[in-house]
């Protein structure tokens, strides 16, 4: 079980390299399949369930330049899941190198304390905090869209913008009184 190291490999020529991490793969084909149709620049998408990723596969495996984790909000599994592959991620990643994206934030199932838990992880590693609708097509070139962003500033395409720059402006906060107890 190694862990992810975003320094270790160079980077390709014009390439930009996303994982996605979702435990249900639900999202993340249709989001990969929005994110490949980028002509701009060639995009390498790779999905994984969970992390740690196999050791095998691990030359060939190129340079990761962000890693997203897909939070489905209505499964407890999925936020679990995310939050125990975060220990195979070097800490160098976390200087703008992962963003979190979070599906089905509207229904009503879903308990608040599971939506202010994701908030609580992304503020805590000052990582971006993305919300998407999967239902519709729609939503899903919306959300590529979004990441596309983050993916060309993460893998050095805009010019005098870096990663944790961005990260710093687009990192999730808790408002003061996500602790406080509700009253309603």
């Amino acid at each position: 079980m190694s862990r992810l190291n975003p320094f270790a490999k160079l980077p390709g020529l014009n390439t930009a390299s996303v994982l996605l991490v979702e435990n249900e793969e639900h999202f993340q084909q249709s989001l990969a399949e929005a994110l490949v149709k980028e002509t701009s620049v060639t995009v390498s998408v790779r999905l994984a369930k969970s992390f740690p990723l196999p050791v095998e596969n691990d030359e060939s495996r190129p340079r990761i330049d962000l890693v997203v984790f897909i939070i489905n909000l209505t499964s407890e599994l999925s936020f679990q899941s995310a939050e125990a592959s975060l220990k195979y991620l070097e800490p160098g990643y976390f200087l703008g190198k992962v963003c979190f994206m979070v599906t089905n934030a509207r229904s009503s199932s879903v308990p608040a304390e599971r939506l202010d838990a994701v908030r609580r992880l992304a503020a805590s590693l000052y990582c971006p905090l993305l919300f998407a609708e999967d239902q519709t097509q729609q939503g899903v070139t919306n959300a590529a869209e979004r990441l596309l962003t983050i993916l060309k500033v993460a893998a050095g395409f805009v010019p005098f913008t870096s990663s944790l720059y961005l990260s710093n402006l687009t990192r999730s906060t808790l408002p003061p009184d996500i602790d406080q107890p509700s009253f309603d």
